[in-house]
Parts: structure tokens; sequence; C-alpha cells
């Protein structure tokens, strides 16, 4: 009968703990989007961002017309803002404008998925590597090195040649190459973090080496990942523009942005919105990710602060 209260004042410490936890990420998250509105770009950023998102995700009900709907009568129509089409059409007469916001939602999975991976895929291994060192160490760094040397967009044609054009395909061929810099910057923050003396008090106190990794060395370094993660995201939607102008990426019948400047290159001295409309769409967009990803780099990263 006497454990009955033990046992009840357990589970009031535990909740107690709990919510003391959640009240302190609320705050942190609070303070942490003030300061993030004092950057006035980043803010910018972000508003563009989400317009991005919404526009993609509720496409169809947000775009004026099927984005694959032929209309040889109304081909190559120019941009007319009080008019059906306000960014013209194009050599098959389909709306530009719609084709540019269902191409938001290719660029953008796209950029999230492969980012997605990398980050995991290269924090988990470099965190290994860092760790624990040895011979994982040695031949992880030798195969993160010779993945280096050759540059990306090359790599990326390479393997896009090899095992088609695809949508997953591509993202599978940009995460290929895409987790080594995740796995550098990983392995380089858990050698310095592992030496600090909250990680010899923690083994000092019988933690496990997971323990250590995932409680107390991983939280120390996700703000580096973070950013660079919102950095790379960028890169990683250029990519993807760049293998769909070549035709080694997401396939025709889906708008991409890529595919629409390549279709609208050899009609630039009569219909030169063809090919510059979907690239402001992406020019705009990579933009804004990057702003935002200098802002949390200025915000997060302890090294970039000056007293």
């Amino acid at each position: 009968m006497q454990e009955l209260p033990v046992t009840l004042e357990r589970h009031r410490s535990t909740w107690d703990f709990t919510r003391l936890q959640l009240q302190m990420s609320l705050r942190n998250l609070g303070i942490f989007l003030r300061r993030l509105a004092r950057h006035p770009s980043a803010v910018i950023g972000a508003v563009v961002i989400l317009v991005y998102v919404v526009a993609a995700v509720f496409a169809p009900w947000v775009a004026p017309h099927p984005p694959d709907k032929v209309r040889l009568g109304q081909r190559l129509q120019p941009p007319t803002w009080t008019g059906e089409f306000p960014l013209g059409t194009d050599q098959l007469g389909r709306d530009i404008l719609s084709r540019i916001i269902y191409g938001a939602r290719v660029s953008l999975l796209v950029g999230l998925l492969t980012i997605v991976i990398s980050v995991v895929v290269g924090t988990g291994l470099g965190t290994l590597a860092g760790y624990f060192r040895g011979p994982f160490d040695e031949v992880m760094s030798r195969f993160a090195d010779l993945l280096l040397a050759f540059p990306y967009l090359i790599f990326a044609i390479g393997a896009m040649a090899m095992i088609g054009p695809g949508f997953w395909n591509l993202i599978w061929a940009l995460s290929f190459k895409g987790w080594v810099e995740f796995y550098r910057l990983a392995r380089a923050e858990v050698m310095s973090e592992k030496t600090r003396e909250y990680v010899e008090a923690a083994r000092a106190l019988g933690r496990s080496h997971a323990a250590i990794i995932v409680s107390e060395i991983l939280p120390n370094i996700v703000h580096s990942i973070l950013v660079l993660g919102t950095l790379r995201m960028g890169n990683m939607i250029v990519m993807e523009s760049s293998l769909s102008f070549l035709g080694l990426g997401i396939p025709p019948r889906i708008p991409a942005w890529g595919s629409m400047v390549n279709d609208g290159h050899s009609h630039m001295l009569v219909a030169w919105w063809l090919s510059t409309m979907p690239g402001l769409a992406l020019v705009v967009l990579v933009l804004s990710i990057n702003l935002v990803g200098e802002a949390l780099r200025d915000l997060l990263d302890p090294r970039l602060k000056v007293d």
C-alpha cells in the first residue's frame, strides 16, 4: 500500500519536468523568432518561401488552368496582366503561370527530400566517424574525398545518364554526393565536442556512447547542420533545374522549371517570356532560401558572434 503514493509522486515529478522542458522550449522559440524578425531580409525571404509553399500545396485550386491543357489557337500569347493568361502561353498554348505553380511542387520536393536524406546519412556517418575514429573513419573519409573530387553537376549528369530520368532517380542521384558536406561538418564538430568537459563528465557518470552522442553531442551541433542544410537547399533546387534543362531530370510530362526554360530557349527572339518567367521563379525562390539561411547562420553559429 505504501508503493502507490511513491508511484504517484514519481509520475507527478516526471510530468512537472516535461512541462518545464516544454515551457523552456516555447520560450526559446519565441526568443529566436523575435531575433529572426530583426532581420528584414530574412522576414522577406520567409514570406516569399511561404507563398511558394502555399501555391505548391494548393496548386489545383490556385492555378488558373490545368498545366497540361493544349490550346494551339492561343499559342505564344504574350503576358497580359489583365487577360486570361497573366504570364502568357507557351508554344502549345499552355498557361505559363499554371505550369510555374505546378513546377514549384517539383523544385520544393526535390530540394527538401534531397536535403533530408543528405542530412540524415551525412550526419549519422559523420557522428560515428568523429566519435569512434579508427578504420571506419579512415574508410569513410577517403570515400568522401573521392566523391568531392568530382564536380557536383558532372557527377549528377553521369548518375542520371546511368539510371535514367525520373523523380526518385533524381533525388537519389543528388543525395549520393550531397551527404558528403554534412558528413565532413558533423565529423569535425563531433571531434571538437567529444573532448569537452561535459562529455568527460558524462563518461565519468557511466553513460553509454549512444546516450552521450544523442543527449550530449548532437544537441550542440544541430545548429550548424541546420544552417548548412538551409543554405544547400537552394543549391539542390538549382541542380534539379539544371538536370531538367538538360533532359536528365524530371520527365517532360511533369511541369518543371528547368524543362520550361529548355522549351523556351529556342523561342527567345519571338517569345522571351517562355524562359524568362520560370527562370525568374527559380531565382526568387533560391534567393529567398539563401536570405533565410544567412540569417540563421548569423543567429545560430556562435563562431560568427562578436562580443
